[in-house]
């Protein structure tokens, strides 16, 4: 997958202001939108503690770079939701799941981290996924939409905590999950198993996308997933697999960019079944892979090394993971960050640092790496509409 230049993008995102839709899009005539909640969908991309809320909490040093503590995500900082939020000038999500301190006036997230599109078959707390998987986030954001509705009608402390009716339908809906099925898959199953199985994945994306429009929501915004085998615990985990010219396992991306193939057929799929709504597709992959393949084009350094870890060659281990108590010879010890990681491409194996997810969402925001090209904050407006453009 070829990325595009950060002197190329500079050179689009003049082209768009300038070009007709047809050919680049000519949308800067329409208003920005006032999108007044975002509702979340996802796994620990985008979690802002709902499995934190559910059971164990990441540890510090989790949090370190902008909280200061941990804030049940499981990154140094900010996630790209949380960009996504300030931007449109938003509070940070509130986790669905969270019974402590939270403010639902301006959204909910419903995303998990380990969860999954499909069922898993690993369920914690035994197992290693999210009981929380999509169908489950949907099921719960329709209980939650009815909830909030009559706890606002009772009045009362809690009233001026939930949306307003008209939120669900002018809202922004985000969606970032996928990564934990091909996970999952990898671990259980031969590479062209998991790859064969994605189209049932897809179609259970797309389902769960298609009831939530059914209960009023318009605006989409949808991720694809990342490059998986550049992160430390498939890179571990696999340690004889081909790599490619960044150093990444390369039978593992090639099933990552599949799923997004067809992630980005079913969005063209549900565009022309729902004409009212605006599906946009978010190539997150392209980012996050020029991440791993130029980090010094973009101030960063040791891409495939997570931040916080411990052991080998991508300082990463699954029974070293970051903010973990271990024994080095003899000696309890923290799992602790390293001294930059606004410099790391890789948190802890798994996850991305806050400057990566910022890098991520500036580049994003823009509508370049979208289709249609729509800028977040104009990603109201319908494709029929722009089209006219």
């Amino acid at each position: 997958m070829e990325f595009i230049p950060s002197t190329t993008i500079y050179l689009i995102t003049l082209l768009s202001f300038s070009m007709p839709f047809a050919t680049s899009a000519t949308i800067f005539d329409f208003e920005n939108c006032e999108f007044p909640a975002i509702f979340n969908f996802g796994d620990s991309n985008s979690d802002t503690g709902g499995l934190a809320a559910s059971f164990t909490p990441p540890n510090f040093p989790n949090g370190e770079t902008y909280f200061d503590m941990p804030a049940g995500r499981y990154c140094d900082g900010r996630l790209i939701i949380d960009f996504i939020s300030k931007s449109l000038d938003l509070p940070y999500l509130s986790a669905y799941l969270n019974s402590l301190g939270t403010n639902f006036t301006h959204g909910a997230n419903f995303a998990t981290s380990s969860s999954t599109i499909t069922l898993p078959t690993s369920i914690m707390p035994n197992g290693e996924y999210s009981p929380f998987y999509l169908g489950v986030q949907y099921e719960q954001f329709l209980r939650f939409k009815a909830r909030s509705q009559l706890i606002r009608e009772g009045g009362g402390i809690f009233a001026r905590l939930m949306p307003r009716e008209e939120y669900f339908e002018k809202a922004l809906y985000t969606f970032d999950i996928g990564q934990n099925d091909l996970g999952a898959g990898f671990f259980s199953m031969s590479v062209e198993e998991v790859n064969a199985s994605v189209p049932d994945m897809i179609n259970a994306f797309s389902t769960n996308v298609e009831n939530i429009y059914h209960l009023g929501a318009r605006s989409f915004w949808i991720h694809n997933t990342g490059p998986i085998g550049c992160l430390g615990y498939i890179l571990v985990g696999f340690p004889t697999a081909e790599k490619d010219v960044a150093g990444c396992a390369k039978p593992y991306n090639e099933v990552a960019q599949y799923f997004n193939h067809k992630l980005k057929e079913s969005v063209f799929q549900l565009r022309r079944d729902f004409s009212t709504a605006l599906f946009t597709y978010v190539d997150v992959y392209s980012l996050k892979y020029a991440l791993f393949s130029e980090p010094k084009t973009y101030g960063f350094e040791l891409p495939l090394v997570a931040c916080c870890g411990y052991g080998n060659l991508y300082n990463y281990s699954s029974g070293a993971v970051c903010g973990a108590t271990i024994a080095i010879n003899g000696t309890q010890k923290t799992v602790g960050s390293c001294d930059t990681p606004s410099a790391r491409v890789v948190w802890d194996g798994e996850h991305y640092t806050e400057a990566a997810n910022k890098f991520i969402f500036d580049q994003i925001s823009t509508g370049v790496f979208s289709d249609p090209p729509v800028p977040l904050k104009m990603a109201c407006h319908r494709t029929a509409d722009l089209q006219r453009y």
